[in-house]
């Protein structure tokens, strides 16, 4: 019985070892004088921001001298989230790298998960949503092998919620909800009423972007009712907001009475048009829309929609401003003042271009094919062309999303087996290590002349046991890349063969001289060969090589380039700076420089005829980039040819990136486009930050 006790006893303060960390000092100078150095760097607005980053630096080099380790983690993941409040992407992203080496070598998974969060935080600024959907994943990963109690489930629910917010962008309406749906379960469990109301919240939107608008409006209501609940000093200026959501959906639904008289309430409310001046403005121009359309009250929703003019005015809102000149449009429609109703619609439709506003271009341009009705077929025609090239880069922009979606799951599982692997080598090792000190401590007690020898053999067995672990892992990774190498394989050689048998067929068919069955057959060889190079994409994407050039530009260039001069058969040279850093240029300038060159070479290939291209991406004083791209195609005259999606496309990216565009062309003698572009680098902080932090 005393031998049980004494084991007992003993395992019970290994086990308390184990998981009772050393106390720190009450006090630690050091860490005071950092953490001080971090509050000056964040909240010393009258520095410049070279001292600011100067305190910073400081404290990172005294962190870094910290001898624990965890206490080192902790002010280092400090003074990375300060760089980030500072706005020094430069600094951010190198202390958030170290950071991540650190604590992965650590397996420190809450500093993982907060520095996975700083990182999605500053891709979602940088307008990067795909990669911050991404490390918002890696975050919750990571704060799911956290002990369950209410600070990483918090942390769970509020990765979950970010998670819904980008999928909503993105028209993942689904994911979005289940995403959304998970954090109420948490926050729920943790009866945290403000988190509440903001999963609901976004569940509402969810919902009414899918549609249901019955759904939308019950969700809307439960964040009202737990915005009640909750502590926040805001709770009126945020039901204000949801009521005009709600307000929204009854006039997108056409329930214009139940819209005027919602809109009728909050516009009631005597502070709403000081302390939310912005929704005060949207809520007032629906309102007007509502008494057009519900009381055929020409004049008062006139008169309504001069003062939304006005407050639109002090606000600055360019991007509602369109809405407002189409809800002008439809109000002098209905006085029959056609040639001013025409004119406020094309102003809806210049704004709502410049601000990449699509649902109001699209509307806009549907409300000029009714008005002017001299212009109604070349309004139509530019409605479809825009329908399909917006269509088209929503549809893209989906797919990319749905890979790193898929890819990041994946990754996700792939990490769970890992882990449960991981675990059952650990109980496997921990009962062997308390069998073998039962055994010693039970054997020593009649033999005590064999404790070395059986020391010995079990450290021989402990250093099995890891080298089976270790061997168990580098297994694990050679199968996770050979898997990866075989699905491309078979993506490539299966699929993609099958479809080349499909197209030899229908090229046989193509022998009938019925000439509408060629037509249509050639169209559908068309559409295969289309899907052949988005496949051969999906493929080379899957390559654990061409992911690691995913970050690279110029790789990313040259292999686009590639791709279209094998498929084609045209030749084409490309040149490029070397001095130019061109990886650290801002996100949108190398999107979209890339999108250009795309549909400048399949104009090349569809159009031009050209047999050779040549590329040119040249620096130039005053900070700007150069673009030159020549063919030897048939070319055209700019004054007479009407401009198609591509060259429409190429002049809306080029608006995007401010650059200018120049085209000279002329039939025979080929064409050359030459765009000029600023420069903007990750360093030069171009967005207002959004406030991400204390979601």
């Amino acid at each position: 019985m005393k031998t049980v006790t004494f084991i007992l006893l003993l395992l019970f303060v290994l086990g308390c070892a184990q998981h009772e960390p050393k106390q720190e000092p009450a006090h630690n100078p050091q860490v005071d004088s950092i953490q001080e150095m971090v509050n000056i760097a964040k909240t010393a607005k009258e520095l410049s921001l070279e001292n600011r980053k100067s305190y910073l630096e400081q404290a990172e080099q005294m962190a870094l001298n910290i001898p624990k380790d965890t206490t080192k983690l902790e002010q280092l993941a400090k003074i990375s989230l300060a760089y980030l409040r500072i706005k020094d992407s430069l600094g951010f992203r190198r202390s958030n790298r170290t950071l991540l080496k650190m604590a992965e070598a650590s397996s420190a998974s809450k500093i993982l998960g907060y520095s996975h969060w700083d990182l999605a935080i500053f891709m979602e600024v940088k307008g990067v949503t795909d990669s911050a959907f991404y490390y918002y994943r890696k975050a919750l990963d990571n704060f799911e092998e956290l002990p369950s109690d209410s600070t990483s489930q918090s942390l769970k629910g509020r990765m979950l919620y970010n998670m819904a917010r980008i999928q909503d962008s993105y028209k993942d309406y689904l994911g979005g909800e289940i995403s959304a749906t998970a954090a109420v379960k948490i926050f729920d469990n943790l009866e945290d009423n403000y988190r509440l109301y903001n999963a609901y919240n976004m569940l509402g939107v969810l919902a009414n972007g899918m549609g249901n608008s019955e759904k939308s409006i019950e969700s809307y209501n439960k964040a009202k009712e737990y915005l009640i609940k909750s502590d926040r000093t805001d709770k009126n200026e945020l039901l204000w907001k949801i009521q005009n959501n709600i307000a929204n959906i009854y006039t997108n639904t056409g329930d214009l009475v139940k819209a005027k008289e919602t809109y009728e309430q909050l516009l009631s409310n005597q502070d709403l048009k000081t302390k939310l001046p912005g929704t005060y403005e949207k809520a007032l121009g629906s309102f007007a829309y509502s008494v057009l359309k519900a009381d055929a009250d020409v004049e008062r929703a006139e008169e309504i929609i001069n003062e939304s003019f006005e407050v639109n005015s002090a606000t600055g809102d360019l991007y509602d401003r369109a809405r407002l000149h189409y809800y002008y449009a439809e109000i002098l429609s209905a006085k029959n003042d056609t040639t001013r109703a025409i004119s406020q619609a094309k102003e809806a439709y210049a704004i709502a271009r410049e601000t990449y506003n699509n649902d109001r271009s699209l509307d806009a341009l549907k409300l000029l094919t009714q008005l002017d009705t001299n212009n109604a077929s070349a309004y139509a025609q530019e409605y479809y062309e825009l329908d399909e090239a917006i269509s088209e880069e929503e549809r893209t922009k989906r797919d990319k999303f749905g890979r790193i979606r898929m890819e990041t799951d994946d990754i996700i599982e792939e990490n769970q087996i890992l882990t449960k692997e991981k675990q059952v080598w650990a109980y496997s090792a921990l009962l062997l290590i308390v069998f073998g000190m039962g055994f010693m401590i039970i054997v020593s007690l009649y033999v005590s002349n064999n404790q070395l020898k059986f020391k010995q053999r079990q450290q021989e067995s402990n250093q099995e046991i890891y080298n089976l672990m270790l061997s168990q892992q580098g297994k694990f990774e050679e199968g996770k890349q050979l898997e990866q190498k075989r699905i491309s394989e078979e993506l490539h050689d299966g699929i993609l063969g099958e479809m080349l048998g499909i197209r030899l067929i229908l090229s046989g068919l193509n022998e009938r001289e019925d000439p509408a069955s060629v037509e249509q057959r050639a169209a559908l060889i068309e559409k295969l060969r289309e899907l052949e190079e988005e496949i051969r994409t999906i493929s080379h994407e899957l390559n654990h090589a061409s992911y690691e050039k995913f970050h690279n530009f110029i790789v990313s260039l040259e292999d686009m380039i590639d791709g279209i001069e094998k498929s084609s058969g045209i030749t084409c040279s490309f040149n490029y700076d070397k001095k130019v850093p061109w990886d650290n240029l801002l996100g949108d300038i190398k999107i979209n420089a890339y999108r250009i060159i795309q549909e400048s070479l399949k104009n090349c290939v569809k159009h031009a005829k050209s047999k050779h291209v040549s590329i040119s991406f040249q620096s130039m004083e005053d900070n700007k980039l150069k673009l030159t791209i020549t063919d030897d195609g048939v070319g055209f005259d700019i004054n007479k040819k009407r401009k198609g999606i591509g060259l429409k496309n190429i002049i809306s990216r080029c608006k995007k990136i401010k650059g200018t565009l120049d085209i000279d062309s002329k039939p025979g003698k080929g064409t050359t486009i030459k765009i000029t572009m600023p420069v903007t680098y990750v360093d030069v902080e171009t967005s207002e930050k959004i406030d991400l932090i204390n979601v």
